[in-house]
Order: structure tokens, then sequence, then C-alpha cells
């Protein structure tokens, strides 16, 4: 990466320090003029974060699909036929080697994901063990494995677990369009349990599913109010797969992603905001504004769960160009 000697320093520009938005609020930052809602989120990013650092996760799937939920985006769900098989659960040599290779790329967060509602403990204790090894390789740890029961949380902090990840997807509203097998209120349950235990808070969602611009409001809404704000949002715009049945949903205009990223900027201002799922249909440009706009993180390496992500030598030139250094 290139060095630099500018100091960055932080704007003038306020920032709102309360937690409560309300979504018409959200919305009328959404309907600002796009360049103008750009600099704000850009000159309050500089208020918190060196614009200059990105932070590198790598995700795997420990445990890919059969998943008995019926999220309609999601091809490891066993409600829909896509191309994806249900496979066993990683070992925790497999597990062990991706994450070395992880840190080698220059990955900072190892996060694992398995396509269950939420683990039997006999699942559990198998995690228990990779999350202890992935830590002791000096690795920050994640897990997203579903809706949690009472001292699951505990027992993943007590060994090592740094990040529970576990999105809230779209508002309230859309919610019931793109799930049935669980309620709104399971996820803020179990976010309420990884709270409680001490974790550091993974949550976010996705746009491009149909939604409305007040849906997307309404998302953040939800992200923003949460008390405390989780440390990390990852924002993901959909990946269409065939046979789900998102996978005919129109598409998602760019500027609209970019404002998505700047206003969750602006109302979280101390969050790590990540692009998540959706760069490798992402051209340069379009990641550069993202950047601008106050993204600070990645999922790097060449795949995420089940669908394609930019190889990591594509990140690594894309941040050359862009002046951007791991954190």
């Amino acid at each position: 990466m290139h060095s630099s000697a500018i100091e960055f320093k932080p704007s003038a520009t306020p920032h709102r320090e309360s937690a409560s938005w309300a979504v018409a609020e959200i919305e009328a930052l959404l309907a600002l003029p796009f360049m103008e809602l750009v600099f704000r989120a850009a000159e309050i990013h500089r208020q918190f974060f060196d614009p200059t650092k990105v932070q590198l996760s790598t995700l795997i799937s420990i445990k890919t699909g059969g998943c008995p939920e019926d999220c309609g985006y999601c091809p490891q769900s066993a409600h829909h036929d896509t191309p994806v098989p249900n496979q066993p659960m990683l070992t925790v040599d497999e597990v062990l080697s991706a994450a070395r290779a992880a840190k080698a790329n220059g990955a900072g967060r190892f996060c694992m994901g398995a396509a269950w509602r939420g683990p039997k403990d006999a699942d559990l204790q198998k995690t228990l063990e990779m999350v202890k090894e992935v830590k002791a390789l000096g690795l920050e740890t994640c897990a997203t494995f579903g809706l949690l029961r009472e001292g699951q949380a505990e027992q993943l902090k007590a060994a090592g677990l740094d990040y529970y990840n576990h999105n809230l997807d779209t508002s309230p509203d859309k919610y019931s369009d793109i799930i049935a097998t669980r309620d709104y209120e399971d996820r803020l349950d179990t976010l309420g349990k990884v709270r409680n235990a001490g974790l550091s808070v993974c949550c976010g969602g996705i746009v491009g599913m149909n939604e409305t611009r007040n849906d997307r409001a309404g998302l953040i809404a939800q992200l923003a109010n949460l008390e405390p704000q989780p440390e990390s949002v990852p924002i993901n715009k959909l990946v269409k797969v065939e046979g789900t049945p998102l996978e005919g949903a129109a598409p998602l205009d760019w500027t609209e992603f970019v404002r998505t990223i700047a206003v969750a900027r602006i109302v979280m201002p101390k969050t790590y905001v990540r692009l998540s799922a959706g760069r490798r249909e992402m051209d340069e440009s379009t990641q550069a504004l993202c950047f601008l706009a106050g993204a600070n993180s990645i999922f790097y390496g060449d795949k995420l769960l089940t669908t394609g992500n930019p190889e990591v030598d594509a990140d690594r030139q894309l941040l050359e160009k862009l002046d951007l250094a791991p954190l």
C-alpha cells in the first residue's frame, strides 16, 4: 500500500449523538441530493475514523446447505431448489487451514457461518473448539449460527468469540415478505442475548429485495436505534441465485446502494460499515464512492458462504489504487 504523510483531522461538521432516529428522518437523509449526502457522510466519517484504513474480514461456511429457514434470498434454504448442496460441518483442521490463509492474506477478522436455524448443543460444542483455535492464531473471531438459546452466547464468549453476527435483513414492515419461518422479534431476542453475554454485535441487512426506499429507511432506523449501536454493520446487495424466490428481483440502482452506505455512516458514526455481499457485481468506481461515503470494512476472500466475492488479488489492486491500507 502507498504510505501517506497527510494527517487527517476531524472535520467541524457536527453529528448527532442520540441513537433515537425516526424512519421519516432517515428517509429525508436518503432523499438528499446525492453529492450533498456523500459529502456529509464523508465529513462525519473523518470525525471517528482514518479514511485511509479499511478493516478486512474473511468469511467461511463451516456448515453449508439444508437450512430449515425459508429466507427468500438464500440458496442454502431447504425450501428452495438451488445449486447449493447440503454439506457436513467442516473439521477443526479445515477451518484452521482457512483461517491461517486468511491471516496470511491480511485479514484481521475471521468469521464462521453455519446454515442452521440455531445451533444444537452438540453442534455448538464443535464450534467452540474452532473459535478457541482461530482466536489462538491472533485473529478476531466472529460467528453467525442463527438463533441462540439461553447460555449459548456465554459459551461462545468464554471460548474467545469477539463478534456475533445476526442480521435483521430488512425493515419490520418488509420482513414477512422475505421470511416466514422466524419472526423479527426472534432476531432482536438473539441480539439481546449476544449483548448480555458481553459480545460485540455485527448486524446489518440486505438491499435490492424489491424493497422501497421507506423499507431501507426502516432497516437503518432499526439498526441505529439498537442500544448500543452495533460495532459492525454489513450492508449486503442482493446476489440473485437461481431457484430462490428473489431470483427475479428488480435491480437496485448503484446510486441507491451508495445512499444506503452514506446514511448508515451518518446515523451510526462510530460503527464499522462493511461492504458485504454483492461487491463482485460492483465496478471499482461504485466501491470507491462507497468508501468515500463511509464504508470502512470489507469481506475479503473469494467466497461469502455460497456466493462469489472479488478475488484477493483484485481487492489488493483496488485498495492500492485508492491508497487504502488494511487496518
